[in-house]
């Protein structure tokens, strides 16, 4: 980024972009770690999620932190955001641009975004649903296989629909180095719509499963 440039944005967004350049993995760890939490909370209000049950004599900032939704998952999500999210796609975004590192031409764009949309995108759909499922409460590798079966194919349709138009306006008219920010503007919004679906999934889930408990004791 140039120092003209750097001018004329934010000067937050320029030193983001700079510790971006300087240190590209460990400050997405931290965007995506920040993004998680609170695209966690915001889905947790969103799809109707139950605040956590707090004793009533606890402090009242428990009580506080229960009705924000501010939860261990929330906390959890952050993990997968530093932890699985980032390196993830920061590898697999790396790959895909050696890959077709100097195709710089139509040819080579079309072949990035279609090499993005069957091979990033899946891998990283297979982790993010694996990764919630656990978060979410799985305790098995057959209750995540399910929350696989279940959203992988709606998750995909969604990501193939949206992913490549917000791709294609930022070749088109954003300066590359603030692709990065977009993209995870753009992901943090469609991860909250996929989690918040998530959520509902697993909420009348076990709203079925309470109805068959309760219809068997009758």
């Amino acid at each position: 980024m140039s120092a003209v440039q750097a001018k004329q944005i934010n000067p937050l967004l320029a030193a983001y972009l700079r510790n971006l350049a300087a240190n590209p993995l460990r400050t997405k760890s931290i965007t995506n770690s920040v993004l998680q939490f609170f695209q966690e909370i915001l889905a947790s209000h969103l799809s109707g999620v139950p605040p956590p049950r707090v004793a009533k004599d606890a402090p009242l900032l428990v009580h506080i932190l229960a009705r924000a939704q501010i939860s261990s998952k929330a906390f959890k999500m952050a993990a997968y955001g530093a932890l699985v999210s980032a390196p993830l796609s920061h590898a697999l975004i790396n790959a895909l641009q050696k890959a077709f590192a100097g195709q710089t031409g139509l040819k080579g764009r079309l072949g990035m975004l279609v090499a993005s949309q069957l091979i990033v995108a899946p891998i990283q759909i297979f982790a993010y649903l694996s990764c919630m499922a656990i978060i979410n409460g799985a305790k098995s590798v057959d209750e995540v296989a399910k929350t696989l079966r279940a959203g992988f194919g709606r998750v995909l349709r969604v990501t193939w629909m949206t992913s490549p138009v917000y791709t294609v306006f930022a070749q088109q008219f954003l300066p590359v180095e603030m692709w990065v920010p977009f993209f995870n503007f753009m992901q943090f919004l469609t991860g909250t719509y996929f989690n918040i679906k998530i959520k509902k999934m697993r909420l009348e889930a076990e709203e079925k499963s309470k109805k068959e408990r309760e219809g068997r004791k009758d």
